[in-house]
């Protein structure tokens, strides 16, 4: 990081994919410059990049992945080191909710089946009308008005998902134990909520999950609530492929128990599943959520670098405060007793008088920003990082 001038530096982003040029040219020139080549930037933006065997400079501030998903980064890691991991969360709801409900219809039809089926006339000339008639009995399928979709996750691509399957004419019913007020305030009222997951299972024809991987959730489709499911059941999954047991899902399928499995996690087992259908991982593969991410990225980093406003942070609490011009100190910290009153001890050391202040915390650790209302000129306060730094449970502390 170069100091340009009071209250202004200059960041350096440095990107691990190809980021959209949307996303990139949030980073205004006047404060930041985009140098891939850069050993110590000031924060990193990427989307599939594995980060894991990565050594970063210690001049690193923040890791934003255009995505939702963060197995690529190395959280925990980079949490002791006061290193703020964003995501894009709903960035690209939209296309996968549209993949869903497209894959939801196209599979209740046999569309994929029967496309495949039809190649394969190529060479028989004038008899393929024939052939078509003949064969297309094979691939009755049926219709998804009136049946029950299951949606298991109802936040950003969940929410989308069963609003739009009402306006389908199917029956919903919903079950998330976590979800938001945002969320709630934008899902239909008409989507029926299920008080526990093993009444969903029950009720559903359909069943799409849209939850994260944990140690809660990681095979929770399996032999045991395949047993509570209808027979027939569809399960599509477009969030995590570990969220499947693959040994019991192919005693399903081979059963009927399900009777089609879409997934959007392909590998060896499921290719051999019977009744499986495999989508080359294309939620998100569209041009508009590859620049809706970029761009949400992009200000996110942006902001923290410029602000220390802090939102959608995977291992940070979120936490803002209008950024007025003021002196701003920022300090990540164990979430300990008595951590803001020395913090503001040391303020006081420097007769430095509090003109606004949040602390949030998550987990064991914390976040506190503190705006300074004295007139403070020149880019840095001597000495009051260092004094900050020095406090027992302090893991990093900035001075914007």
């Amino acid at each position: 990081m170069h100091k340009k001038g009071e209250n202004e530096q200059l960041f350096t982003i440095k990107t691990l994919n190809n980021i959209a040029d949307c996303g990139l040219n949030v980073f205004n020139k006047e404060n930041f410059t985009i140098d891939n080549d850069s050993e110590s930037p000031d924060g990193i933006v990427l989307r599939s990049y594995n980060m894991h065997d990565m050594e970063i400079d210690k001049n690193v501030k923040a890791v934003a992945r255009a995505g939702a998903g963060v197995n690529n980064i190395p959280v925990s890691a980079y949490t002791e080191r006061g290193i703020v991991v964003f995501n894009t969360p709903g960035a690209n709801a939209n296309a996968v909710k549209e993949l869903v409900l497209t894959s939801l219809m196209a599979s209740s039809r046999n569309l994929f089946a029967g496309v495949t089926w039809t190649k394969g006339l190529e060479g028989q000339g004038d008899q393929i009308p024939k052939l078509v008639e003949a064969g297309k009995k094979q691939f009755v399928g049926k219709e998804i008005k009136g049946k029950t979709l299951g949606v298991i996750g109802l936040g950003a691509v969940g929410a989308l998902v069963a609003n739009d399957a009402l306006d389908l004419d199917m029956d919903v019913i919903g079950f998330d134990p976590f979800i938001s007020v945002d969320t709630a305030w934008n899902l239909s009222r008409n989507v029926q909520r299920a008080m526990t997951i093993e009444q969903l299972y029950a009720k559903s024809d359909y069943i799409t999950v849209h939850v994260p991987l944990t140690d809660k959730t990681e095979g929770m489709f399996n032999e045991t609530t395949f047993d509570i499911m209808k027979e027939g059941v569809h399960i599509l999954n477009f969030s995590r492929g570990e969220l499947v047991n693959e040994r019991d899902m192919a005693a399903a399928l081979e059963s009927g128990k399900v009777g089609k499995y879409i997934t959007d996690f392909p590998n060896e087992n499921v290719l051999k599943m019977k009744n499986a259908v495999p989508i080359p991982h294309l939620g998100a593969s569209t041009k508009e959520s590859e620049e809706n991410c970029a761009i949400m990225a992009a200000r996110q980093v942006k902001d923290y670098l410029e602000t220390g406003n802090i939102k959608n942070s995977v291992n940070m609490p979120n936490a803002s405060l209008p950024y007025t011009g003021k002196r701003r100190v920022t300090v990540y910290h164990q979430n300990i007793p008595n951590m803001v009153g020395q913090i503001t001890s040391a303020l006081s050391d420097y007769s430095l008088n509090i003109a606004d202040m949040v602390n949030r915390s998550r987990g064991d650790f914390a976040y506190t920003m503190i705006d300074i209302d004295n007139k403070v000129n020149g880019d840095v306060i001597p000495g009051l990082n260092e004094k900050i730094s020095q406090i027992t449970g302090v893991v990093m502390t900035r001075i914007i």
